[in-house]
């Protein structure tokens, strides 16, 4: 498989296009809230999708599903193509349709930080289980990345894998260079959104540092809560991905199977999970440790 920065190029400026849009939106209903609305019940997320939102998400969907369907019946020089295009629709999908998974999987992950952490796990489920929008604003950078890289990576071992083609010299660092820049959008984007949902909960901190939470307790939710939101974008890039890859390995070996890196996929991920935790602990730092009556 030749590697070429075209398909790679085009998925990374539609990542970040997606991202911004995203950012763009939570912004502004965040400016239109009012300083009431902060503390009444309603401020919480009962509706999880509008139904344009729903729309664009089935659609997408729809889309990602015909074209993996559609992969392994193109010839190989088409198929990584096809797949990594129904990689990008998906995460369309995951985007759009994304909350409604971030509200059970905050459950069940919050559950279990909740037992290893009581106090700390407790506010961070909570949180992740009344604002899963929110939470998905933060999730959508680690997935976009996970599913993206390890598509494009994976795609390139699998078909050198089933040509029998053993990579040396400086082609063996072709397609990791080629991610390279989407680590570092990774960075950005995590570092940024993460900064971005803890910076608007400044009134929320205050007040659990009123009824008695201590920093450390607030720090420990706030690294829960990253650590749980990363998981649920690892898990729903890593989904992605392995639809995507498995249809091109049946397309290039005639059976359902892709090759794979453990160490460039846990440092893809440990990329995802440091970044956030700086973002989240630096964004938190002065209300944790500040005055609890605003300047």
């Amino acid at each position: 498989m030749e590697v070429t920065p075209g398909p790679f190029i085009v998925a990374l400026v539609v990542g970040l296009a997606v991202t911004l849009l995203a950012a763009r939106v939570a912004a502004r209903k965040a400016v239109g809230v009012g300083p009431l609305e902060v503390l009444r019940d309603s401020a919480a997320q009962r509706r999880l999708l509008s139904w344009p939102r729903a729309v664009a998400g089935g659609v997408a969907l729809a889309g990602g599903a015909v074209l993996i369907w559609l992969v392994p019946q193109l010839k190989p020089t088409d198929a990584a193509p096809t797949a990594l295009g129904a990689t990008m629709a998906l995460c369309v999908a995951a985007s759009a349709l994304g909350p409604v998974a971030v509200r059970g999987m905050g459950w069940l992950l919050g559950a279990v930080a909740a037992r290893l952490d009581p106090g700390a796990g407790m506010l961070a489920r909570s949180s992740l289980v009344a604002q899963p929008r929110r939470a998905m604003s933060a999730a959508s950078p680690v997935m976009l990345t996970v599913a993206l890289a390890c598509t494009f990576l994976f795609a390139v071992a699998t078909t050198d894998a089933a040509a029998g083609v053993t990579r040396t010299g400086p082609s063996v660092w072709a397609a990791p260079i080629l991610v390279g820049p989407a680590v570092a959008y990774t960075v950005i984007s995590v570092l940024n959104a993460t900064a971005m949902t803890m910076a608007e909960r400044t009134e929320e901190f205050r007040l659990l540092r009123t009824v008695g939470t201590k920093p450390r307790q607030l720090a420990r939710a706030v690294c829960w809560e990253t650590l749980i939101v990363t998981c649920i974008g690892t898990l729903l890039g890593t989904g992605i991905a392995a639809a995507s890859l498995t249809m091109l390995g049946k397309t290039v070996t005639g059976e359902p199977w892709f090759a794979y890196s453990l160490p460039q996929y846990a440092g893809l991920v440990l990329v995802c999970a440091v970044s956030g935790l700086a973002g989240g602990l630096a964004a938190t730092r002065r209300t944790r440790r500040g005055a609890l009556l605003p300047d």
